[in-house]
């Protein structure tokens, strides 16, 4: 499969790729129909080590397949942050390990093993807007409405999953993109350069994603001298305290929070009070 194959865009399905989709290590059948629910089982197609595709985004890919991507998606992230697709190639391609940690975390707390039964998705399609614009100033709910409208950015810019293959993990790393703008709400940091390195750093500490500790290491070198002293003064150390000490992030059943006033959320997820940064309107973020 080429590079230009691989990373094409495919049109997307009539319903969600995480909707009742499940996947088994037994090869017949191909397909079992259940109450509301499709198995598919992984077979091998095309080159050796590449399966079929386990949900309806998937891109099967080989391990050499991977390496290349990986190294692709890599240096043009580097060379420029706001290319989300390669952002997103390079979380899919890097992230195995880390996102298997993370689906055992969610599977031992009850809240995260909820959303892995579940599959909540955050879209325009699943979010009353006019309703968190009408709940409390403080609230949750409005404070992430007040982050979009601020920062002019939308829930539906996140990239499908295509390359993990595995069709949980392939959730667990949608899920993580969805709520990128819950950390940025909960962190109270703008989506500038300064505050998604801030962000990157309290992802690295807490989620492990080699992605995010590549935007954490290399995200200051296109700071000035002025921010990367606010950066290694304050930030990072406040960053890497809050991501060692807070609850997971991904055990939070976001969407049953909204009504919940910002601070108190705060302190369940044991994340201290962050420091004061503009809420100036910025210039549309980095896809994750």
């Amino acid at each position: 499969m080429g590079s230009r194959a691989l990373l094409r865009l495919r049109s997307a399905p009539p319903a969600s790729p995480f909707t009742c989709i499940r996947s088994t290590p037994h090869p017949p059948p191909s397909i079992i129909h259940g109450p509301g629910c499709r198995l598919l089982h992984a077979r091998p197609s095309g080159p050796p080590g590449v399966l079929a595709p386990l949900y309806p985004e998937h891109i099967p890919t080989s391990p050499l397949q991977k390496v290349l991507l990986a190294a692709g998606s890599a240096v043009m992230a580097l060379y420029d942050p706001y290319r989300h697709d390669m952002v997103a190639v390079l979380g899919e391609t890097t992230g195995r390990w880390a996102l298997q940690a993370l689906r055992q975390q969610m599977r031992k707390d009850p809240e995260g093993a909820l959303i892995l039964q579940e599959r909540p998705r955050i879209q325009l399609s699943t979010l009353d807007l006019n309703r968190l614009r009408a709940l409390p100033e403080g609230t949750f709910g409005r404070e992430y409405v007040h982050f979009l409208d601020d920062n002019r950015v939308s829930p539906d810019t996140r990239a499908p999953t295509r390359f993990v293959d595995d069709e949980e993990l392939a959730y667990v790393i949608q899920r993580y993109r969805e709520v990128h703008d819950l950390l940025h709400t909960l962190l109270g940091m703008p989506t500038n350069m300064l505050g998604e390195v801030v962000v990157k750093w309290f992802e690295a500490v807490q989620l492990g994603l080699p992605m995010c500790i590549l935007g954490a290491v290399f995200g200051p070198i296109r700071l000035n001298a002025q921010k990367l002293q606010a950066l290694t003064g304050d930030l990072i150390p406040w960053a890497v305290r809050s991501g060692r000490a807070s609850r997971c992030v991904l055990n939070l059943y976001y969407e049953r929070r909204w009504d919940q006033p910002l601070e108190a959320l705060r302190e369940e997820l044991r994340i201290p009070q962050p420091p004061l940064l503009s809420r100036r309107r910025r210039t549309p973020a980095p896809q994750h």
